[in-house]
C-alpha cells in the first residue's frame, strides 16, 4: 500500500487523476455539510434567533469565514493536514449558517432547480478544464477584473434597487464564475505539473483541500447567482 502511495506520489499524471480526485471529493464533502446544516439551522427557530437575532454574531461568523480563507491560502506550507481539513470543513459550516436564510426566502422548487442548473454547469466547465489543449493561465487577469467589476455593481445597485441591473448583474456572476471554475479547475493541473516527481503525500492532502476550497466557492457562486435569476416570483418574502 506504501509502495503504491509512493509510485503515485512519482507518477505525474497518475497524481493529477488523484488529486483532482481527492479536489472534487473534498468539495462534495463541504457542499453537504453546508447544505446540512443551512437546512438543520432553518428548521430551527432557536438557533435562527441565536444567529440572526444579533447582528454581531452574524457579522463574527463573517469575519471567522475570512480568517479561514486567508489561513487556508497563506499558510498551506506551514500548516498540518489535520489543520488544512478541519479549517474548510469548519468554513463549510459557517457557510451554511449564514446560508440557512435561503430556506426562508427562496421556494424550494428555485432553490433546487438553481443549485441541479449548477452542478451541470459547474462538471461541464471541469471537463472542458481538463481536457482543453488551451491555455487558461491568461483567463486569470480578465477574470478579476470583471470580478471586481461585478462587486462594484453589485453595492451600486444596492443602492439604486433596478430588478434589469439585479438580472444582468446575476447572469455576469454566472459567467464569471463558470470562467473561474475552468481556470481554477486547469490550475490543479498546471501546480500538479510544476512539481514533476517531488510531492510528498501531506503536499498532495493539503493542495487537495486547497483547490477543494476554490472550486466549493466557485460552485456555491454559481448557485447563488442563478438562484437570484430563477427566483423572480418564487420568492417567499
Amino acid at each position: 500500500m506504501i509502495e503504491q502511495k509512493t509510485e503515485m506520489l512519482r507518477n505525474v499524471k497518475v497524481r493529477e487523476q488523484s488529486l483532482l480526485r481527492n479536489v472534487y471529493l473534498w468539495m462534495t464533502l463541504a457542499l453537504a455539510v453546508t447544505a446540512m446544516v443551512a437546512y438543520g439551522v432553518a428548521s430551527n427557530p432557536g438557533l435562527m434567533r441565536v444567529f440572526y437575532g444579533n447582528p454581531m454574531v452574524m457579522l463574527l461568523l463573517v469575519v471567522a469565514e475570512f480568517a479561514i480563507v486567508f489561513f487556508l491560502s497563506a499558510r498551506l506550507q506551514t500548516m498540518t493536514k489535520g489543520a488544512a481539513i478541519g479549517s474548510f470543513l469548519a468554513y463549510s459550516v459557517l457557510n451554511g449558517v449564514i446560508f440557512s436564510t435561503i430556506f426562508y426566502v427562496y421556494d424550494l422548487g428555485a432553490v433546487f432547480k438553481a443549485f441541479s442548473v449548477a452542478a451541470v454547469m459547474f462538471l461541464g466547465m471541469s471537463m472542458y478544464a481538463t481536457t482543453t489543449k488551451r491555455d487558461l493561465h491568461s483567463w486569470g487577469y480578465y477574470l478579476m477584473v470583471s470580478l471586481w467589476g461585478l462587486v462594484i455593481a453589485t453595492l451600486m445597485n444596492m443602492f439604486f434597487r433596478s430588478s434589469g441591473m439585479d438580472y444582468i448583474i446575476s447572469i455576469l456572476g454566472v459567467v464569471i464564475f463558470m470562467g473561474l471554475t475552468a481556470w481554477d479547475t486547469q490550475k490543479v493541473v498546471q501546480v500538479n505539473n510544476q512539481y514533476a516527481w517531488d510531492m510528498d503525500e501531506d503536499t498532495f492532502s493539503k493542495l487537495g483541500v486547497v483547490f477543494a476550497l476554490s472550486l466549493y466557492l466557485d460552485f456555491l457562486n454559481i448557485f447563488l447567482y442563478l438562484l437570484r435569476f430563477f427566483s423572480n416570483g418564487d420568492r417567499r418574502n
